[in-house]
C-alpha cells in the first residue's frame, strides 16, 4: 500500500502547488512589490528545475529508440558523449545578432570579433531516419567583418577523468553547408597553468566527418589535467549557412603495438 499512498500524496501536492502558482499569477497585478520580488525569486528557482526536467524528458521522448548517446565507436572505448544541445530541446532555442561569448545551452558558446554581428544560432529538429541525434544546430552568417568565428563546446568532467597521453579522442560531426568552407577542430586541455592543444581539419566534401586527436604527441601533464573543450573554427564563413546535424565524441586507449 505504500506506493499507492505515496502516489496519491504526490498528486495532491502537485495540485496544491499548481493552485498556489495560479493564485500568484492572478494576483500579480495588485500584489505589493516586496511580495512580488519574493515570488519572482521563488518562481525563477522553480523554473530552473522545471527547465532541467523538461530538457531531460524531451531528450528521452524524442531520442532514437536505441538511446540518445548511441553512435559508432572504436573497440575499447571508455567514454562517449553527445552535447546537451544535440540531445534535447533547450529552453531558449535560438538567438539573432549573436554577441561574442553568447551561450546556447550549458555547453556551447559562440566566439567572434565582429564589430556588427549578423550571425544567428538556432537549435533545430532532426527528422531524417538516418539521424541518431534528435536535434541539430543551425549557424547563419550574413555579412562578416571579423577575423575569426568559432563554436566552443565545453566537455564534461568525465572526459578528462583518467585521461592519459595514451588516449585517442575521436570527434565525429555531420555537417551541411550552403557553400564549401574550411572547418578546423581544436582540442584544448588545461593542465596546471598550461593548455595542450591539438588541431585537426575536418575533411571537406563529406557530410559525416571524423577526426582523431592523438595525445601522445602533446605536452600534456597527466597529473594536472583540469578541463577540456573543443573549438570548431570556421574559415571564411560570410554569406553561408552551416548546419551541424550531430556532434559526438568518444575516447579510447591507443591500440598496443
Amino acid at each position: 500500500m505504500a506506493k499507492p499512498i505515496s502516489s496519491l500524496l504526490q498528486r495532491l501536492f502537485l495540485k496544491r502547488e499548481l493552485r498556489h502558482w495560479r493564485t500568484v499569477a492572478d494576483s500579480a497585478e495588485t500584489a505589493e512589490l516586496p511580495l512580488l520580488r519574493t515570488q519572482r525569486n521563488q518562481a525563477r528557482k522553480l523554473k530552473t528545475q522545471l527547465d532541467r526536467v523538461l530538457h531531460m524528458v524531451d531528450a528521452r521522448l524524442t531520442q532514437p529508440t536505441d538511446g540518445v548517446n548511441l553512435f559508432p565507436v572504436p573497440h575499447g572505448t571508455d567514454w562517449t558523449w553527445r552535447p546537451q544541445l544535440f540531445r534535447g530541446s533547450l529552453p531558449v532555442p535560438g538567438m539573432a545578432s549573436v554577441a561574442s561569448r553568447s551561450r546556447l545551452g550549458d555547453e556551447v558558446t559562440l566566439h567572434h570579433d565582429c564589430q556588427q554581428s549578423e550571425l544567428s544560432l538556432r537549435q533545430i529538429g532532426n527528422h531524417s531516419t538516418t539521424d541518431l541525434a534528435p536535434f541539430g544546430l543551425s549557424l547563419d552568417v550574413f555579412a562578416f567583418d571579423g577575423s575569426y568565428l568559432s563554436l566552443v563546446i565545453e566537455l564534461p568532467p568525465d572526459a578528462v577523468k583518467g585521461l592519459t597521453k595514451n588516449h585517442l579522442i575521436r570527434l565525429t560531426t555531420i555537417v551541411e553547408m550552403e557553400k564549401p568552407l574550411e572547418i578546423f577542430a581544436r582540442l584544448n586541455i588545461t593542465h596546471g597553468p598550461n593548455t595542450a592543444q591539438v588541431l585537426r581539419e575536418l575533411p571537406l566534401g563529406q557530410s559525416e566527418s571524423m577526426v582523431e586527436f592523438d595525445l601522445a604527441y602533446s605536452d600534456l601533464n597527466e597529473q594536472r589535467i583540469e578541463k577540456a573543450w573543443i573549438d570548431l573554427i570556421f574559415e571564411g564563413p560570410e554569406m553561408n549557412r552551416v548546419v551541424l546535424r550531430d556532434v559526438n565524441l568518444s575516447r579510447a586507449p591507443r591500440a598496443a603495438v
